[in-house]
């Protein structure tokens, strides 16, 4: 029989948990919006916590400040939900790790890319006209090269694996041409500027990918 007091108290930590998520997502929510909206200088703190109905003191205590918020804001976009999963154990990149034919796997890392600005490109594209204004945002962005890399890399490793990188190209060559290719500033020029489709640019990132990286 359950105990009359453990359970219920139980029960009000696991609501209090659900709410606490909930108002975390609303803000994340609101932040993206804003920062599409007006920009990362327009946006503030206190506009993020009115539109999410929180204080703005529960954005503070939640984020620590503007370029944190932006962080968790992009994390999020960039995984699609806030679920505490690393990008490492989700289904599509096991999927793409676990694939034996690096065709497949360059397929597959397309599909990737495109989900993923699908998702962050618009909010990158923002931010990155008014790259260089603020110190917070520079750091923000050269993290987000960084993380880039880690992914590029996780890429060429695989196919180097697989003995399919195409002769005369190290891993170090190839790994700095995948980062390019699947970078924010590409997804910018070429969608956001040029009016290419998402499907226009998944096909034309695999072509890319496979001509350049892999044995003919």
């Amino acid at each position: 029989m359950p105990d009359p007091i453990v359970e219920p108290r139980r029960y009000d930590n696991r609501g209090r948990a659900e709410q606490a998520r909930l108002a975390r997502r609303r803000v994340i929510d609101a932040a993206h919006e804003l920062f599409l909206d007006g920009g990362w200088a327009a946006t503030t703190v206190a506009g993020v916590a009115a539109r999410a109905g929180v204080s703005v003191e529960t954005v503070y205590k939640r984020f620590g400040n503007k370029a944190s918020l932006l962080q968790a804001v992009h994390d999020v976009r960039l995984a699609g939900d806030d679920e505490p999963v690393p990008i490492a154990e989700r289904p599509a990149i096991r999927a793409m790790t676990e694939e034996p034919d690096p065709h497949r796997i360059v397929e597959r890392y397309a599909a990737l890319a495109r989900d993923v600005v699908e998702r962050a490109g618009p909010l990158m594209s923002v931010l990155l006209r008014v790259r260089g204004v603020d110190d917070d945002l520079t750091a923000f962005l050269a993290t987000v090269d960084g993380e880039r890399l880690t992914g590029a890399t996780g890429c060429v490793s695989l196919l180097a694996a697989r003995n399919a990188l195409r002769p005369g190209l190290d891993v170090d060559e190839a790994r700095d041409v995948v980062w390019a290719l699947i970078s924010p500033e590409l997804y910018d020029l070429l969608v956001a500027r040029r009016g290419w489709s998402l499907d226009d640019y998944q096909d034309w990132l695999t072509r890319s990918l496979a001509t350049t990286l892999l044995v003919t």
